[in-house]
């Protein structure tokens, strides 16, 4: 056999042995499949349980904040000491004498941040002063179906307390919560509630001070905290939905954690802002522009006594020179307005003889006390001119012809 018919040879060999193998059945050989790791429940990360209601069933878990803790520059243990009177001017008379332990502390996380019938709150935290400390239930929806439930729960939560406190809660988390248990044809608790709402309280005492109202900003600037880690508010809805498809728990405890110190800076604040609002030999104020926003609470109040005082006060503590002019106009207003004119001038004095956004209108005003007052025609007549020159308008142009005839009138009855 030659060489080249051996090669043949070889070849149709190896061509059988290719032909036997594809002709024989193909086995079908599985990959091993990856193990599926059960989503982690909510027992796996927090510390409650699935709790039963006539309407279904729900989370609940419960932290304490001890008290010998501090939450920045207040401690736990203050709380449980704030007097029972601590809400009554605050919130017009309507909560008095209701004792710490009869409070709540109310907040929501939900689904959306505009609110209607479309946003739900899944997750809703009500924090109460204890002898052990400040303790933080929270009620958790863990899927749609269970919201029935958590509301039927928190009604009878509330059922233990005379006062509601919330942030921004009449504008949001009250008429929200209300819509959902008119959706689910439940009725809703508030009613037997006093709603103290501390976001007005805050605004009046900082707005002058702060840019921004926001709790988180006040928790930081007025308690000194400085949170670490926290979960911006517009992204809550969107974690709570990727909970809902993955069913993975550890994904949401941020959104717990964040609700739970909202809650615990509520409580913190509500033992500050209301003691200002008591009288101002009571409140504990020191900074100019919280004198001023208290002032003008006073003033709105109609108790102008106890406004002026604050007011008087505020002239001293180094306000900006917008709110300092500001002030010192409020001052000469309200005295007028009690008919101490002699008391309003010097303020207004003081206002006329420098730049400011109030001269024209001090010049204004001490031209009427001149003209009315002392008869002084020819001063009145100055402070017009000079009120023309700085802002022109038509009733200081007819009060300037007015004295100019009064002068002349003046001055031919001397003559005569």
């Amino acid at each position: 056999m030659t060489d080249f018919q051996e090669q043949l040879a070889h070849l149709r060999k190896r061509i059988a042995r290719i032909d036997r193998k594809y002709s024989r059945p193909a086995v079908k050989r599985e990959l091993p499949r990856a193990k599926s790791r059960p989503p982690t429940a909510p027992e796996d990360w927090l510390h409650g349980e699935e709790m039963t209601t006539a309407h279904g069933s729900h989370y609940e878990t419960e932290r304490l904040y001890e008290r010998h803790r501090r939450h920045g520059s207040v401690g736990i243990v203050d709380l449980e000491a704030l007097a029972p009177d601590l809400l009554d001017p605050i919130s017009s008379g309507q909560i008095r004498g209701v004792t710490p332990d009869k409070w709540c502390f109310l907040d929501t996380e939900t689904t959306g941040l505009m609110g209607g019938s479309g946003t739900y709150a899944f997750l809703i935290g009500v924090g109460r002063i204890t002898r052990e400390g400040f303790r933080v239930r929270q009620f958790f929806m863990r899927d749609f179906g269970e919201e029935p439930s958590v509301l039927a729960a928190l009604a009878e939560h509330l059922k233990q307390f005379e006062v509601m406190i919330t942030y921004n809660g009449r504008t949001y988390d009250q008429p929200l919560l209300e819509t959902r248990y008119r959706m689910t044809r439940q009725r809703p608790p508030f009613a037997s509630l006093e709603h103290l709402d501390l976001l007005h309280g805050a605004r009046r005492l900082w707005n002058l001070r702060f840019d921004s109202c926001r709790l988180v900003e006040l928790e930081n600037q007025i308690l000194g905290v400085e949170r670490q880690g926290d979960l911006p508010g517009e992204l809550i809805p969107y974690v709570y939905f990727e909970y809902v498809r993955t069913q993975e728990i550890f994904r949401l405890m941020p959104v717990f954690h964040h609700n739970a110190i909202d809650i615990l800076t509520l409580a913190c604040l509500t033992a500050i802002v209301p003691r200002a609002f008591h009288s101002p030999e009571v409140a504990e104020i020191a900074h100019g522009a919280e004198l001023v926003g208290l002032a003008r609470w006073w003033r709105q109040a109609e108790q102008h006594e106890n406004a002026l005082a604050l007011f008087r006060q505020a002239v001293g503590k180094n306000l900006s020179d917008d709110l300092l002019f500001r002030t010192l106009w409020d001052i000469a207003a309200l005295e007028k307005k009690l008919g101490r004119e002699h008391a309003a001038i010097p303020v207004l004095a003081d206002l006329a003889g420098s730049r400011n956004p109030w001269r024209a209108a001090a010049l204004e005003e001490l031209a009427k006390y001149y003209e009315r007052r002392e008869r002084n025609y020819v001063l009145a007549l100055e402070m017009t001119r000079s009120a023309l020159e700085i802002e022109p308008s038509d009733s200081l142009e007819r009060r300037a012809e007015r004295l100019q005839k009064r002068i002349a009138v003046q001055t031919t009855a001397r003559l005569l």
